[in-house]
């Protein structure tokens, strides 16, 4: 179900997926009323039909759904798709937080939720993925190479898929490289809640940067501080 009436022609397009039938209602209304594109879906198995047919710019996926959760949609699309991808539920444990960044969430909001918050974590996710026209500058370290202004990696010339979130902490290391930098500017640079959060992004990028996460050499870790990335 779409609503693009009044809406311009490059408006980004939203999938918000949610069993709460008032709750879609009221997102569908609320972000169209921002100028957003927006289609819903009441499970897992409406959203991949949808997905199917159409390239979304967002996906807001509520966690707690019957059969196929959140979390399990998020790791399905994430695996094909790099997508931003906001979630949202009732259970705002840090351990839900963290499981939510490990399938490959991009942000993670709590209900009950401002309106107005929810759309200005979307216009950041939107920020971090949208082409940058200036700055080209390219970092290389080992067989990598990050370009800074459109937030592409990329190893041995082959493109590697990154997360919105993943990019936006490799852009903040890579515009400081060799420059400890803490965890808490780093969450605060990312727009991510926790700290924890960045360990659990630090991680998922060795995994594709490094040739052996659990020794790495590019994206080091400075004790007491927080990340650093050493370039070529």
């Amino acid at each position: 179900m779409a609503d693009f009436t009044n809406i311009s022609e490059g408006a980004s397009h939203i999938l918000v997926v949610d069993d709460d039938d008032r709750i879609r209602a009221l997102l569908k209304r609320y972000l169209t009323d921002n100028g957003f594109r927006t289609s819903v879906a009441s499970n897992a198995g409406e959203a991949r039909k949808l997905m199917g047919g159409v390239d979304f710019d967002l996906l807001v996926l509520d966690v707690m759904m019957p059969g196929e959760s959140g979390f399990d949609l998020t790791k399905s699309v994430r695996a094909a798709s790099n997508v931003p991808i906001l979630l949202l539920t009732a259970r705002g444990l840090p351990e839900d937080r963290i499981e939510g960044l490990e399938r490959g969430a991009d942000d993670y909001l709590s209900k009950p939720f401002e309106p107005r918050e929810l759309l200005l974590r979307i216009n950041a996710l939107l920020r971090r993925t949208r082409p940058i026209a200036l700055n080209r500058q390219e970092l290389s370290f080992g067989a990598c190479t990050f370009s800074v202004g459109r937030g592409e990696l990329r190893r041995d010339g082959n493109l590697i898929k990154l997360t919105a979130g993943e990019a936006a902490l490799l852009k903040a290391l890579a515009q400081k490289p060799g420059e400890a930098i803490s965890r808490q500017a780093l969450a605060e640079q990312t727009s991510t809640a926790m700290e924890r959060s960045v360990d659990v992004q630090v991680t998922r990028l060795r995994k594709k940067i490094e040739d052996d996460p659990r020794a790495p050499i590019y994206l080091q870790t400075v004790r007491g501080i927080g990340y650093v990335l050493v370039s070529d």
